[in-house]
């Protein structure tokens, strides 16, 4: 119990991934099997709608902002700070800080990361490891949306008797950069929301939030 209890923010949250993903494939297949009769064609079943482009291309574009969205908030907070946010670093910390804040080299603590510890190429990957990782989780996801969407789009031309798209076409397509900005858009929206709405509002116990008798102009571990 101790265990689950000191994991129970990452198994909640993949629990709740788990309900919503068999919620999107319900009402996906519900969707598309409705647009199937509409148009005379036959239905399929749970196990085809899953392998499907209708279904890979709604999962890719959805996971491609998201990853966009901790990349681009990891990066940026480097070097901009909001005045009063929990979300954003001291006013004073602007930059990369320097060995002794980031506890690398000389300044490592005996149960500092073994290439925190050392010199040269290791301890600079490992320095940005998290933004390459959400970088290439993001590309991926974003080539994946790509490749599903040119699928799941030429299935819809050829189904109208319309002429399907090459890769170059579906580029420049409308609906592939509709997809993508659709996502983009509502990601920085939420982003800035908590930047903003996290000054003045308290949630109390919420390490996402101030203490409740915090100053507005307090910022980042400050309060």
């Amino acid at each position: 119990m101790r265990r689950l209890r000191s994991h129970g923010l990452a198994l909640a949250f993949g629990a709740l991934l788990v309900l919503a993903l068999v919620g999107q494939a319900l009402s996906g297949l519900a969707g598309t099997n409705g647009d199937a009769r509409d148009h005379g064609l036959a239905t399929i079943g749970m196990g085809e709608y899953l392998a499907s482009s209708s279904f890979a291309v709604d999962l890719a574009e959805n996971w491609q902002s998201e990853y966009l969205q901790f990349l681009l908030f990891i990066v940026l907070t480097v070097w901009f700070v909001q005045k009063g946010s929990p979300e954003s670093k001291e006013l004073d910390k602007v930059g990369r800080e320097s060995d002794k804040d980031q506890q690398v080299g000389r300044y490592a603590t005996p149960d500092s990361p073994a290439w925190a510890k050392v010199d040269g190429w290791r301890r600079g990957l490992y320095s940005h490891s998290l933004g390459l990782v959400m970088a290439a989780i993001f590309v991926g996801s974003w080539a994946a949306q790509f490749v599903a969407g040119h699928a799941a789009y030429n299935a819809d031309q050829i189904r109208d008797l319309k002429a399907p798209l090459g890769w170059g076409d579906y580029l420049a397509a409308p609906d592939f950069w509709s997809r993508t900005f659709q996502n983009w858009q509502s990601e920085f929206l939420a982003v800035a929301s908590m930047v903003v709405l996290s000054i003045y509002l308290r949630e109390r116990g919420s390490p996402e939030s101030k203490p409740v008798g915090a100053s507005h102009e307090a910022t980042g571990t400050e309060g």
